[in-house]
């Protein structure tokens, strides 16, 4: 075999190996087969330290990837070098030309070696990297193809905040479409012309923000509303409200709306009734800031959503649930309610009204097999089943599951402790479109995981 096969064929078929761990076995076959494996590589995730890897040895050993497009680097947080990062990233600039993904997860690296970057690898699209203050994006100018850029935000024991960078301004239209942001702090320099510079981002992530930047970044951060589409608020208390209350005002192209952990009730239920966007996507987690008024807005607001996620709304009623499902269409293919209020007969009321339902999400939650499989009957085009952690639920959930809906791919039934290892024998040599099951692994039995092989479906036991 190692001699039939020319190189160029045999780097095709370990190009189309799948990706897993497993796979770097074939690297054993030979010093050929070795080379080749890594000229194939496409992906790479690496973790590495000062004491185990030196820069000159990074770049010797990135250059056995000369085709490599992903590249996912977790340093040692232990590790006290303060230009580690920064080595790294010269590192990869000189040895990866072709990179379009780099996740660089580390200490703040500083401008040089990302000018540097953005000259040796023109077709990056995609990157993660953490930044210290003060703060200063000018460098983005010199990446032409940059898509998605995520940054987080890393204090430095004794630095000075009160710098304005304002003068290196970036005097471009960034191509940038997605933008994730971690640790913004109330006043913080530098963002105004980030914002200005961003007139064709779809998606915006904030995780943990105090504030969107100091007083000139406030007034500009409405410039990259124009075709915003996505926007994810995460740990944003303090700023929600004011965010809400901008996008009414300036933005009506959103479709999709993610707010986590806190939040304003006030802001919430201004947005939902004066927002001219048609919303399709809303993922609300706010405990003590959502309430059946808010769900009821919703219903009357966006009557076309295709998505609605609640997680841990404490203050929302089954009969505020059950008010809003049958006030709204019957076209959402996507519903999640983990850890909410399931009351007898919620359940059966939200599968008579939700036919068309492709994904549910029931985690977290007491209820029992009745009531489940009372949905399950009206759900017939279910794909995605997530039920994780349901203790009311026993083996006929699951053999309802499949009697019921034909086209599962995904099913997540992780302790569930009613669930047995004979039932989910069954599923598997029943469950004819099953691809990916997340159970445990004491409740895989032989027949399951020979079963599994053969009709090529994943199981993710822990």
């Amino acid at each position: 075999m190692d001699t039939i096969l020319c190189d160029e064929l045999l780097e095709e078929v370990l190009r189309r190996f799948p990706f897993s761990p497993a796979a770097a076995i074939v690297s054993l076959v030979s010093k050929r087969w070795l080379r080749l494996y890594r000229s194939s590589k496409r992906y790479l995730l690496l973790r590495i330290s000062g004491d185990n890897c030196k820069p000159p040895s990074l770049s010797s050993f990135l250059a056995h990837f000369p085709h490599l497009s992903f590249l996912h680097i977790t340093t040692n947080g232990g590790d006290d070098v303060s230009n580690f990062p920064d080595q790294i990233l010269l590192s990869v600039a000189s040895s990866c030309p072709k990179l379009r993904t780099l996740c660089l997860k580390s200490a703040p690296v500083s401008l040089f070696p990302l000018l540097s970057l953005s000259t040796s690898c023109p077709h990056l699209t995609s990157l993660s990297i953490s930044l210290s203050r003060p703060i200063s994006f000018h460098w983005l100018v010199f990446l032409h193809s940059l898509k998605k850029l995520t940054v987080v935000f890393t204090p430095v024991p004794g630095e000075f905040e009160q710098v304005d960078t304002s003068k290196r301004n970036l005097n471009a239209e960034l191509k940038l479409e997605t933008l994730v942001l971690d640790g913004i702090r109330r006043g913080n320099y530098g963002f105004d012309s980030l914002w200005k510079s961003c007139k064709n981002l779809k998606r915006l992530e904030l995780y943990g923000c105090q504030g969107i930047g100091d007083d000139l970044s406030v007034s500009s951060f409405v410039n990259c509303f124009n075709v915003l589409q996505e926007v994810e608020l995460r740990c944003c208390g303090s700023i929600v409200n004011d965010i809400l209350m901008r996008l009414v005002e300036n933005c009506t192209s959103l479709n999709s709306l993610l707010i986590h952990d806190e939040g304003s009730s006030e802001g919430l239920f201004h947005f939902i009734t004066n927002s001219r966007c048609k919303l399709q996507k809303l993922d609300l987690r706010l405990p003590l800031d959502l309430e059946d008024n808010h769900l009821l807005a919703v219903a009357e607001k966006f009557r076309g959503l295709s998505s609605l996620q609640l997680s841990s709304c404490f203050l929302v009623t089954a009969e505020g649930i059950r008010t809003m499902a049958l006030a709204m269409s019957n076209e959402l293919e996507e519903l999640a309610l983990v850890n909410c209020n399931l009351e007898p007969g919620l359940l059966t009321t939200l599968g008579q009204k939700f036919r068309n339902l492709r994904t549910l999400d029931l985690s977290y939650n007491e209820m029992v097999d009745e009531e489940f499989i009372s949905m399950l009957a009206s759900c017939n085009c279910l794909r995605n089943v997530k039920v994780r952690v349901c203790e009311g639920l026993t083996d006929a959930s699951l053999v309802s599951m499949f009697k019921s809906c034909k086209q599962l791919e995904t099913v997540d039934i992780m302790n569930c402790p009613g669930i047995g290892a004979e039932a989910v024998e069954l599923f598997v040599l029943n469950c004819l479109q099953l691809r990916v099951l997340f159970v445990e692994e004491s409740k895989v039995s032989d027949i399951s995981r020979s079963c599994s092989l053969k009709k090529f479906i994943m199981l993710l036991a822990v």
